[in-house]
């Protein structure tokens, strides 16, 4: 695979269709200063779920994995005035530099950040009957993305889009004799999805600046 050439279009499309402002670059740049892992969607991914989200029309967004609000502040900017997203982190530090990057951006009302484990905190929501969402995006830890979305399937109606990311794992998912976990994870995950009699779903390979990866994208039946 050509790495250089990959990156070089996922600017060219990123700088037409999806070009950053100074407030998502400085969330970038504040993941270096915070020592936090560069693993952010790019802005040609955050348009895309943007796009992804104007076609369900969704007005109540969550996401898994906040790290620091890149993909949040995409997504906020999606929804209507009167939309909410919430989104979880399990992290306290990431969540504290999240906070602070929704805040630059404008978006403390429309973002409901909450810090704590994805499995405990699906299960407060289901008990607590929170209103169904309209789009879910989990991009958090691998392992379990099985229970993740068979979790968010009952925070869900019918028509919910559900984006997961990291499922391809630079082809690394068709090693069945793997050790790594996260692949493991991924690889369970995408089987379940094949099967889910409740969803209609596929999945796309992305490459770019990036690398090689990619997403699946299902339709709550």
């Amino acid at each position: 695979m050509n790495q250089q050439l990959f990156e070089k279009v996922d600017h060219y499309i990123s700088n037409l269709v999806a070009p950053e402002d100074h407030f998502l670059q400085e969330t970038i740049q504040s993941l270096d200063d915070a020592s936090m892992p560069q693993i952010s969607i790019t802005p040609t991914q955050g348009k895309f779920l943007q796009v992804m989200m104007r076609m369900c029309k969704a007005k109540r967004v969550l996401e898994l994995g906040t790290l620091g609000a890149y993909s949040t502040i995409w997504m906020a900017r999606a929804i209507p005035a009167d939309g909410k997203v919430i989104t979880i982190e399990y992290d306290p530090h990431h969540a504290d530099i999240a906070s602070r990057n929704i805040a630059k951006a404008g978006l403390s009302d429309q973002i409901d950040l909450r810090v704590g484990k994805a499995m405990d905190l699906l299960k407060e929501l289901i008990a607590k009957n929170e209103e169904a969402f309209d789009f879910i995006f989990i991009d958090a830890d691998k392992p379990p993305y099985t229970e993740y979305f068979e979790l968010a399937l009952k925070l869900s109606h019918s028509g919910t889009v559900i984006v997961c990311d990291n499922i391809i794992r630079e082809g690394k998912v068709l090693d069945e004799n793997t050790s790594d976990e996260r692949v493991k994870g991924v690889q369970r995950f995408n089987k379940m999805l094949a099967s889910n009699p409740k969803v209609t779903a596929t999945i796309m390979q992305t490459v770019g600046a990036k690398e090689y990866d990619g997403m699946s994208i299902a339709v709550v039946n």
